[in-house]
């Protein structure tokens, strides 16, 4: 498509400035999969090249390293110790030795506990094998003369272990490479006559220049504990038959490959596909309304109590921010029950010869028991409780933008409409661009509301999709209530069905997020707000 200078842009009336527009959208969106094939494409290509160059480099350096960088090489630490760098090397050689105990060595003559005990437990990927190889059981013990536990391997424990034990190789090849990597950089050093740093060097180094690296070393300890080994475990579960009956203890889950994504190509009623797919649309649905309604009205509750002339301001906040004060499982416990059939609401509400037309026609006893009616009333009572919140935040925003904008767009004749499109909305979404993205976001896992409105069920229950996952899908259900019922809310729980629906979630919420992000004025624009 032929793409308009300014001018000629200028020169179109406001349909066809519309109708452009919404061409260039559409034309973008190939475009966009284009570039996004080319930068996957092109992530592939940078990653074996790099690993490619690191062979290389690895060859290089035992060629060209004098003896102490190519006993490095085996011994942890010796080209630092060569070099003076007794710090250093003394936890290079700290290090190795840890990982060699741990790996081979048995705690008290047991195989028990060593790595490579783990690894061999586990059976990795070896469709068919359980993770674990003992199964425990019950046998005759004469002492007590009745049948007792004897307990076997713990699937659960086995892949946790296993996979702590894989971490560890991949740390352990990662420090060999970095330790290498300096002693190359020594006699680099040392070639040209200069001094290497030494310890003390290396400790004031961490406490000035390098301070950063000091402080995030912590958190990225725990990112990597909380964070990134949960969801690589999560991963893992979805390739095997985790469930109720394959508990890991009483008896052992195996590895069952792709045959769980499968059932995700299962579009008959009962399917996890169709289930999958109904839920995540209205998941979706359900983000987009709670997000834009709280955020628009919210922003125009705080343009209000802010106009000049307004009294009684500070009321009308504290009123509003009542709600938060309140906690969650008791109004929205509450408020469910007001527009059931008898409670105050409902049984108004069943006065109305329309609604109560509505509800006869068709079968309904509470206003809970139409989807259509209950999709509503959980976005509309999500307003009530995010609206303060937005509020409060866009007060404090709209307090500083600067007076003299509104002035100067009053003298130029800007009406209260343009001012807002104009000044006050590209200003929000500038500072507030980042928060909803997080909104959204937490929309989309937003457990309390549904579960506490709909009392747990996902309320009405959709008899189309049928029982999917084990477990029965409401018309109101978010994919995060449908994952809490397939663990936690149903005796026959399917964890590796929850793990597939979990790895989803994150491909969904990661491919949307990184399209918001790019495309929010905050990354854009920046350089017009300072």
């Amino acid at each position: 498509m032929k793409r308009l200078s300014a001018l000629e842009y200028l020169k179109l009336n406001k349909f066809q400035a519309f109708l452009y527009n919404l061409k260039l959208f559409f034309c973008a969106i190939p475009l966009w999969f284009c570039k996004l094939g080319r930068g996957i494409l092109n992530f592939f290509k940078n990653c074996g090249l790099a690993i490619v160059n690191e062979f290389k480099d690895i060859g290089y350096t035992f060629a060209k390293g004098n003896w102490a960088v190519k006993l490095s090489f085996f011994i942890f630490g010796f080209g630092n110790f060569f070099y003076g760098q007794f710090l250093r090397g003394m936890l290079f050689l700290l290090f190795e030795i840890v990982f060699v105990f741990f790996m081979f060595v048995p705690i008290g003559g047991n195989p028990l506990g060593t790595g490579l005990y783990w690894l061999d437990k586990g059976n990795w990927f070896k469709v068919g094998d359980t993770v674990g190889t003992v199964q425990g059981g019950f046998q005759y013990d004469p002492i007590y003369d009745t049948d007792v536990w004897v307990p076997g391997d713990d699937s659960v424990k086995v892949m946790l272990y296993g996979l702590l034990t894989i971490i560890f190789i991949i740390g352990f090849i990662y420090t060999w490479r970095l330790q290498v990597k300096q002693c190359r950089i020594c006699m680099d050093i040392t070639a040209k006559g200069k001094k290497v740093r030494s310890g003390k060097q290396d400790m004031k180094s961490l406490l000035d220049d390098q301070f950063h690296k000091t402080l995030l070393s912590l958190p990225l300890v725990g990112i990597l504990a909380f964070t990134v080994l949960p969801i690589i475990y999560m991963v893992l579960v979805a390739f095997t038959n985790y469930d109720a009956r394959h508990d890991g203890y009483s008896n052992l889950f195996s590895w069952v490959g792709l045959e769980h994504f499968n059932a995700l190509f299962d579009f008959g009623k009962g399917g996890l596909g169709l289930a999958f797919g109904e839920i995540l649309s209205w998941t979706l649905m359900w983000s987009f309304f709670a997000t834009f309604s709280n955020y628009f009205l919210g922003m125009f509750v705080a343009i209000m109590i802010n106009k000049k002339g307004i009294k009684l301001k500070k009321l009308w906040r504290t009123v509003l921010v009542m709600t938060i004060a309140i906690p969650q499982f008791v109004s929205l416990m509450y408020v469910s029950k007001l527009f059931d059939s008898s409670g105050l609401i409902g049984r108004i509400l069943g006065q109305i010869p329309f609604i109560d037309r509505y509800l006869d026609v068709n079968h309904f006893t509470s206003l809970w028991d139409s989807p259509d009616v209950a999709k509503v009333l959980l976005i509309v009572i999500n307003i009530w409780i995010g609206i303060p919140y937005i509020m409060l935040m866009a007060t404090g925003i709209l307090m500083n933008i600067p007076a003299d904008l509104y002035e100067s767009s009053r003298i130029d004749g800007a009406n209260t409409f343009q001012q807002y499109t104009k000044i006050t909305l590209p200003y929000m979404l500038f500072v507030t661009g980042p928060y909803l993205l997080t909104s959204f976001v937490n929309n989309l896992n937003n457990f309390n509301v549904i579960y506490l409105l709909t009392g747990g069920t996902g309320n009405p229950i959709n008899t189309d999709i049928g029982t999917a996952g084990g477990v029965s899908v409401g018309h109101t259900d978010l994919l995060i209530t449908w994952l809490y019922k397939m663990t936690l809310g149903s005796a026959d729980t399917r964890y590796y069905d929850a793990s597939i629906i979990g790895i989803c979630v994150f491909l969904v919420v990661a491919v949307l997020s990184l399209i918001v992000y790019n495309i929010i004025p905050s990354t854009k624009n920046e350089e017009d707000y300072k």
